[in-house]
């Protein structure tokens, strides 16, 4: 009886060209996914700087949007006047806009009615080193009676602004100034506020679009009228 030696299997192995072909496909997809997480990490980034730049600017838009609705046209012990452009009062000195409101809260702790003055206005910066541009101010004034000199109360809304520009509507034409204490009888039709955020460079600055707002101003002064009749009598 004769023994039959078993066949031995065939042995696979990879070859180093192989070895080395599988290596530079794997660093090669391991690059692109290092550079599409990275790309999605600096756009996660860059979309929370983006919110969290947006929150300020459109809580300030939003409170002036509020106030401007309310606005009261001049006349009376309670009201003064609406002015816009140049600011030389007590309480604000610079560009901006002062006008009357009905958006006081009511509280028990404040003896005011719901009419205030407010003034938007942009102002310097305290820190100077970090700051980009100047802050955005908001004054308000419950007190409109009273017996020693004027308090009034100083809120910070945002900062980094480049420049707050506002336009009053006549009817016809945008106006930059508005003063109903100098020629102007009563309140524009609409009133438009435009602001330009600072960048960190140049560049930056000028390609980024300003934020604009147009808010129609509904509530408008009665004006004495006198009407002239005349005809002959036969």
């Amino acid at each position: 009886m004769t023994s039959q030696r078993a066949t031995p299997l065939p042995v696979h192995a990879f070859t180093l060209i192989e070895v080395l072909l599988a290596l530079a496909v794997s660093a090669i997809v391991l690059a692109a996914i290092s550079g599409v997480f990275y790309s999605a990490l600096r756009l996660r980034e860059r979309t929370s700087a983006l919110l969290d730049e947006s929150v300020p600017a459109q809580h300030a838009l939003g409170l002036l949007r509020r106030d401007l609705r309310g606005v009261l046209p001049p006349g009376g012990f309670l009201v003064g006047d609406f002015k816009s452009g140049a600011l030389n009062t007590g309480a604000a000195q610079g560009f901006g806009l002062q006008f009357y409101t009905t958006t006081g809260v009511i509280s028990d702790d404040a003896p005011w009615g719901d009419i205030q003055e407010v003034t938007y206005l942009l102002r310097d910066p305290a820190d100077r080193t970090h700051a980009l541009g100047k802050d955005l101010v908001r004054t308000v004034t419950r007190n409109l009676l009273p017996t020693t000199a004027i308090n009034s109360d100083e809120q910070w809304l945002m900062g980094d602004i480049l420049s707050l520009e506002f336009a009053c509507y006549d009817g016809l034409d945008w106006r930059d100034a508005w003063d109903t204490s100098a020629g102007n009888t009563n309140l524009p039709t609409a009133v438009r506020v435009r602001l330009q955020l600072a960048a960190d460079n140049e560049a930056d600055t000028r390609n980024r679009q300003p934020l604009e707002m147009i808010v129609p101003l509904v509530a408008q002064s009665r004006t004495n009228q006198t009407a002239t009749t005349g005809g002959s009598g036969g």
